[in-house]
This record gives structure tokens, sequence and C-alpha cells, in this order.
């Protein structure tokens, strides 16, 4: 197997929504995100001038339980103190918490928005820290240190939302057959296969614990989303470079992304994304 290169990133993701005011204000006033631009039927989002999220309005559509597609975005901050600031603003906000984690190799929040769409926030552990497991990363899903993560808090009233620097750490997604999805994410395009739980696998570059998750927990053998229901538009998979996308492209094309998932594979210019978690050591 062709490796991905260990530069590679997670791009912005697009998001049907069923009213896009809505969703708009749970992503800025909630989730801490910038509202960048904004059209008819249509939004962008991010921190700084990168955009992580762009939203499509679909008047009156619905999302369908169990459909292929995301399981959660993952927006990661810089420093754990970034995450205990949400956190904080999270019960500020009395914002009900869907989950709340230890992954060993990261600490992790939980939210959902109006849709259904699941969103995470979390923050990395050094990678010096990150248990090892064979060529692989050990992870795991314990209890959540809420306490500690409050006492790292930075101090002072409100809260400006994420950092500038947060980026799409990664994106987990539903899948409907493990080894089809596998077979063109870890295969075609040469991401790493760094963890594996029943009916799970998480795919880096670099070294990275994981870019792509994939599961099957409650999409097993279902069909593709519906026309016209709400859910993943599309995913970006950014290369750092022209020679590096032209490497993927060359045996891979993402028209045979599974479960009708769009997938855009972009050079990092184009994006805006001038690096990733995978790029370097943490």
């Amino acid at each position: 197997m062709t490796s991905i290169h260990p530069g590679t990133a997670m791009g912005a993701v697009t998001l049907s929504v069923a009213a896009l005011d809505r969703s708009v204000e749970h992503y800025t006033e909630v989730v801490g995100l910038e509202a960048l631009e904004r059209g008819e039927g249509a939004a962008a989002l991010g921190t700084g001038s990168r955009v992580l999220l762009r939203l499509v309005e679909r008047p009156g559509a619905a999302a369908v339980p169990g459909s292929p597609g995301l399981y959660h975005l993952a927006l990661l901050v810089p420093a754990r103190a970034d995450l205990a600031a949400a956190l904080a603003h999270f019960m500020r906000h009395r914002q009900w918490l869907a989950g709340a984690a230890d992954h060993l190799v990261s600490e992790a929040l939980y939210l959902v928005d109006p849709d259904g769409h699941g969103i995470e926030v979390y923050w990395d552990r050094p990678r010096a820290e990150w248990p090892r497991d064979g060529d692989g990363i050990r992870m795991a899903t314990l209890p959540l240190d809420a306490r500690g993560l409050l006492s790292t808090a930075h101090g002072g009233a409100g809260w400006p939302g994420l950092p500038a620097e947060t980026r799409m750490g990664h994106v987990h997604l539903r899948v409907s057959d493990l080894d089809g999805a596998a077979a063109f994410y870890h295969d075609a395009l040469g991401f790493a296969q760094m963890a594996a739980f029943p009916g799970a696998l998480f795919l880096g570059a670099g070294g990275y614990h994981h870019h792509v998750g994939l599961n099957v927990w409650e999409s097993r053998g279902a069909p593709p989303r519906p026309e016209g229901s709400l859910g993943l538009e599309d995913l970006q998979v950014v290369l750092p470079d022209a020679a590096s996308l032209a490497a993927v492209l060359g045996r891979a094309s993402p028209d045979a992304a599974p479960d009708g998932l769009r997938l855009s594979l972009l050079a990092a210019g184009s994006a805006g994304e001038p690096r990733g978690p995978g790029a370097e050591p943490r």
C-alpha cells in the first residue's frame, strides 16, 4: 500500500441544515466558531480566516437516523486550557453535552447541533505521551476528569470563542460496510490504520492518531442517505502540495468514496489550510 503524504490534513466539512439562521446561531453562540461568509441559503464558519464548516439550507428537510454519513466532525483546539474554557462556556450556557471522554491521546467534549449532526471539541496530548500499540496508537474511552480540566481554564469573564488556531482535527463517519470503507480510505487513499475496535477503524496520516474514523455501529448495511435529506454534503481532504495531490489522484478517485459520500481532494493553498495535525510531531 502507498501511504498518503504525512502532511495530509482534514479541511472544511459541508453540512445541510433545515434552518440556516438557527444553525449559524448554534455554531457561533454555542460552539464558538465565527461567521465568515453569509449568502442566500448558505454560510461559512471558521476561526480567524480559515473556513472549517459550510452550511447549506434545505428548509423542512430532516436527517435519516442510521444513514451512512457524519458521526461527528472534530474541532481541534491548541491547548488543554482552550478545551477547559469551552467546557466552562458550555456550562454557563447550560448546553447539554452528548458526552465527554478521555481517549488517552486526547480529551474531548461532544455536542449535537439542532439537526442532529455530531460535534467534537478536543485537544491532543503531546505525541510523546500517546501510548503505543505496536505500529498503531492505543486509544480508549475513559471518564473525563472534568474538575481537573476546569482547573486549567483561562481566567477572566466571557468567552471569545474557539481560538484562531483551531483546526478540523478529524472527521468520524458512519459507513455501511467497514471493509468496503477501509478499501477506499486505507488501501486507495493511503491513510494508515492507527487503531481498531469492534465495528470501527481509525486511520491517520503522518502518525496522527486519526484523521478519519469509520464505524458501522448504527449504519451497518444501510443504504446511502436519501436524496433531499439532511447530512454530510462534502468532506475535504487537504494534501500539502500539488505533487502529493496528484499522487493520490493517480491511484484513487474521489468519486469512488463509499456510501455516496462527496469527497473533495485538494492541495493546501486551495483550501486555506497550510498545515494539519499530521504534519509534524506535537
